[in-house]
């Protein structure tokens, strides 16, 4: 009798945890469906195109271009509408465009060099961002391990063109993830 009791104890508890497991699946496709919605802000992909061709010009070692990109990306920051979002959202959008913005600035004012230190910092950013923004479009985030102790940024494609050693080592570094598949 005792077994019997233990065996039933058991199969309840399985029941259990098999509806909690379906829950959080469904719950996983709810986000997975806000998620799509956020896709649609045009203004966070502009800032993201912005954000490319930067990482583009620091590619290329074209402090000019990069310098001209810190100033187009400037005011595509300025320009981005989070009135759509969550207040907490919103809090944090913010933030990161405060800080996104000023190393923009100081990209579009600086030698290469330290153009590349700002980029460090408004990768991580432009990340944040679109953790919370999304992306209509398949990103890739890739790291080099030898730029300032490791550093990471976006790109559109998986193949490595690193922005923070250039010309020097082109393809030095490695996808570490994609990010909205």
């Amino acid at each position: 009798m005792k077994n019997l009791k233990m065996s039933i104890a058991a199969m309840l508890l399985l029941a259990v945890s098999f509806t909690n497991a379906q829950e959080k699946e469904k719950m996983n496709m709810d986000h997975g469906k806000m998620n799509m919605d956020k896709m649609k802000d045009a203004k966070a992909e502009v800032v993201l195109n912005d954000y490319f061709m930067m990482k583009d010009a620091l590619v290329g070692d074209d402090t000019k271009k990069a310098a001209q990109a810190g100033t187009k990306l400037m005011a595509s920051l300025k320009a981005f509408d989070m009135t759509k979002y969550s207040k907490e959202d919103q809090k944090e959008l913010i933030d990161i465009i405060e800080d996104a913005t000023e190393h923009a600035e100081h990209i579009s004012k600086s030698p290469m060099e330290h153009q590349r230190e700002h980029f460090k910092t408004l990768s991580k950013d432009i990340t944040d961002m679109v953790a919370i923004t999304g992306t209509s479009s398949k990103l890739y985030e890739q790291f080099c391990p030898m730029y300032d102790k490791g550093s990471a940024w976006l790109s559109t494609s998986n193949d490595v063109r690193n922005p923070y050693l250039g010309k020097k080592m082109p393809s030095c570094g490695k996808v570490q993830r994609e990010i909205n598949n």
